[in-house]
């Protein structure tokens, strides 16, 4: 992978960082083939169970878009694209159904929201910072921001939104918003998202995967759809077999031997 994005895998658990420190882990142009790439490898290796987004260094996690690259060639999507082919660096447009941990080392602004919007589970340093700057730059605030308003009252999405960087909201309170879901130490960021990561790899990847499918398609959907749509995702699982495995390791106190992939 190119020196932009850092990809590595260990113990069933992806790690993919992001390394513009200099330009505050801004997504240029050439990033776009690479992220598509590493999703791509995600969904097809089996022995990633679990993923973790991050930043290298303290000050940022991911400030977004390049703007310097905007500023001299325009936007890097065309107008034919939708979303699905025009947010590369979402999980969750790229179909990724392995879980994803955000954690967040510094402030993260604008396109750096994806990462955070489309996490299943969000860890930041006490130092991070969110911010929206695209309508400070002349931009619209829309996809990362439909996505945050998934996870945070609409007043506070609005306010990040319309005030673009005359407004940051701090770790802690992005914590009380439901934004994020732990707040650690700096020094202890890395090894508490790793434990969560870990911690996920070690139950079974197929349920792991359709549980968090129930879920997530749930946003938006009458409660009686999503818990249909639920009802066949678990049923589907019955054939699986990670169903009986899970229940003869617990019976016979042992780990269970889980079937790679779904």
């Amino acid at each position: 992978m190119t020196e932009e994005v850092v990809y590595t895998k260990a113990d069933g658990v992806a790690t993919i960082r992001l390394n513009r420190p200099e330009a505050g882990n801004a997504l240029s142009r050439r990033m776009r083939p690479v992220f598509a790439g590493i999703w791509a490898d995600v969904r097809a290796d089996d022995d990633v169970r679990a993923v973790i987004v991050t930043g290298t260094g303290e000050r940022h996690f991911c400030t977004g878009a390049d703007v310097k690259e905007v500023a001299e060639s325009g936007t890097t999507s065309s107008m034919a694209e939708n979303v699905r082919t025009a947010i590369v660096w979402s999980p969750l447009q790229n179909d990724v159904w392995k879980p994803v941990i955000c954690a967040v080392n510094g402030l993260v602004a604008g396109g750096g929201l994806h990462f955070v919007a489309d996490a299943d589970i969000v860890v930041a340093a006490e130092s991070a910072v969110f911010m929206d700057t695209h309508v400070s730059v002349g931009q619209v605030g829309a996809v990362e921001n439909i996505g945050l308003a998934h996870r945070m009252p609409l007043g506070a999405v609005l306010r990040m939104t319309l005030m673009g960087r005359s407004y940051r909201m701090p770790a802690a309170r992005a914590h009380e918003l439901g934004l994020v879901d732990e707040v650690v130490p700096p020094a202890e960021l890395d090894r508490t998202a790793r434990e969560i990561a870990l911690a996920i790899a070690a139950n079974s990847p197929a349920a792991v995967m359709a549980s968090k499918q129930a879920i997530w398609d749930s946003i938006g959907v009458p409660r009686q759809e999503a818990l249909e749509h639920g009802w066949t995702l678990a049923r589907a699982h019955w054939n699986h077999p990670d169903f009986t495995e899970g229940a003869r390791a617990f019976a016979e106190k042992r780990p269970p031997r889980w079937t790679a992939g779904r």
